[in-house]
């Protein structure tokens, strides 16, 4: 039922706010990303295919805005990225890494770049990469940066700065954070790809499908993650991120503590009930908490 109510109903389409205020620019700026709305999924496409949906800095903020708009609303409950064209993304637009630049550019472009990385995490909603092709250097970050990354078999992963003389060190501190160690210096050491097998096995994927099962098996996640609280994910979601740069004791005396005020929500006590009931539970998505 769920997936023929995502074929039937009709899209919510946002609009890049960046985009949007640039009516004297060329007419392709407003096309860099799409994003549409349904059943509680957010679809964000990186939509600059002929610039092999290069991270330019109008892309950046075009993206920005899109995970960033109605983000509080309890009708928001995932976050795709997926991206025209045969490559996810080649990175960063080296134009705007030249010396025809300045470098108060070049610093807006990776500060940006690294707020937005930062928000997938940041933001209380799951965020899933949906990648079919080419995913290098800021690209492949984007993919280490999300929660949730699925690719077909025919992507390839790879940080290939090294070979351009630009070393990959802001993608190293994705790459670096999903990867075992020697496998993130390899891959930056040498700018070889890896195939999405590989990615898989090294935990930079969640999981690797055929190419026509893409969509299927990403919004199949989607849906499932749909079913459960928002406030309950959202608290899950913050304190996984929280705990992970912990030590042992630090993180479980940390995450004992939500617990205890996960059971305090009152979705929280609505899933326990529905559990004993027998019963679906019925989720208010809010951070209301039961008197006790």
């Amino acid at each position: 039922m769920a997936a023929r109510l995502w074929r039937l109903k009709p899209p919510r389409v946002l609009r890049c706010p960046v985009a949007a205020g640039l009516a004297d620019q060329p007419s392709q700026l407003a096309r860099l990303t799409r994003a549409q709305q349904r059943d509680g999924v957010r679809h964000i496409i990186l939509n600059n295919p002929t610039k092999r949906n290069a991270l330019s800095l109008s892309m950046l903020k075009c993206l920005r805005d899109d995970i960033l708009h109605d983000i509080e609303s309890k009708a928001l409950r995932v976050i795709i990225i997926s991206a025209e064209g045969p490559v996810f993304s080649a990175g960063h637009d080296l134009k705007e890494l030249s010396s025809e630049q300045d470098m108060k550019h070049h610093t807006e472009v990776f500060e940006t770049c690294a707020e937005v990385m930062t928000l997938l995490q940041k933001i209380p909603v799951p965020v899933i990469a949906q990648v079919n092709g080419l995913a290098t250097a800021a690209g492949c970050q984007l993919v280490a940066s999300c929660d949730i990354a699925v690719a077909s078999e025919k992507s390839r992963f790879a940080t290939p700065g090294v070979n351009i003389g630009l070393f990959c060190s802001t993608p190293a501190v994705a790459v670096g954070r999903a990867l075992p160690r020697k496998v993130a210096l390899e891959m930056l050491f040498t700018g070889e790809p890896i195939s999405a097998h590989d990615a898989l096995l090294h935990g930079l994927l969640s999981r690797v499908v055929p190419e026509d099962k893409l969509e299927e098996e990403t919004m199949k996640i989607a849906h499932k993650i749909c079913e459960t609280s928002r406030s309950v994910v959202a608290l899950g979601k913050a304190t996984f991120y929280r705990q992970i740069a912990l030590g042992l004791d630090d993180a479980y005396k940390m995450t004992s503590q939500v617990m205890v005020d996960n059971l305090i929500l009152k979705d929280g006590q609505e899933g326990i009930d529905a559990f004993i009931q027998k019963r679906k539970p019925v989720w208010s998505h809010t951070v209301d908490r039961v008197c006790k």
